[in-house]
């Protein structure tokens, strides 16, 4: 079993620097998108990656934040950030492969946030929402930054809060009441990652108001 653990933690930790460098990739685009310099690039490339953890922290009086302490990760947005400044990438490249990476950091930063956040000695339900708050939390910043009503609360959005908070809802139910493993993590984070992925093949969106979809279906009496 520890063989499985050390196993399980170890993909955790690649997998949240392949998620650290697909948010700062996706900031570093959308700095690109808007025209900005080398330092704009820069600088929004780690706000996006970091920013989640950073509030993550400072909610929990975790001072000086992880992203200010562990220089891999901060390394890592940097580099995302120069790769983007430097080299146009291809649109197949800016596609699926950052979809698919930037899945797996929401999944396993919604673990990890939930994880730090019962550690510090939060309920079940802070636990939780801080967890969410540290997976969604970089591209609140990045949107916000760029001038932008954030992604998750745009409408006809793909799935993005929804498995964060499932995944940080189970992996709260998880570190209280079982004998928790990082493996249990692991396979939270890959089913916040699977529903993820689905929504963006099969175009699953959240549930909007009644009257949203009643408006829409039925015309206005002028």
């Amino acid at each position: 079993m520890s063989g499985i653990n050390d196993a399980a933690g170890a993909v955790q930790y690649v997998g949240e620097l392949a998620g650290v460098f697909a948010f700062a990739a996706s900031g570093a685009l959308a700095a690109v998108r808007r025209n900005l310099d080398i330092t704009g690039i820069l600088l929004l490339a780690v706000a996006t990656a970091l920013g989640g953890g950073v509030i993550r922290d400072l909610i929990i009086g975790n001072t000086p934040p992880a992203a200010f302490i562990h220089m891999e990760y901060l390394g890592t947005a940097v580099a995302a950030g120069v790769l983007v400044s430097v080299w146009q990438m291809p649109a197949r490249l800016s596609r699926w492969p950052l979809d698919i990476t930037d899945a797996v950091g929401l999944g396993l930063f919604a673990v990890t946030g939930t994880l730090v956040a019962h550690q510090s000695g939060l309920n079940a339900p802070g636990s939780a929402l801080l967890g969410m708050t540290t997976a969604i939390g970089g591209g609140v910043i990045r949107d916000v930054l760029t001038r932008q009503v954030p992604s998750v609360l745009r409408p006809g959005e793909y799935l993005y809060a929804i498995p964060a908070l499932l995944c940080a809802i189970v992996a709260t139910m998880l570190v209280r009441y079982v004998d928790y493993q990082p493996w249990m993590g692991l396979a939270c984070a890959a089913i916040a990652t699977v529903i993820r992925l689905a929504s963006l093949r099969f175009g699953w969106h959240g549930p909007e108001p009644w009257y949203r979809s009643r408006t829409t279906a039925e015309p206005v009496d002028q």
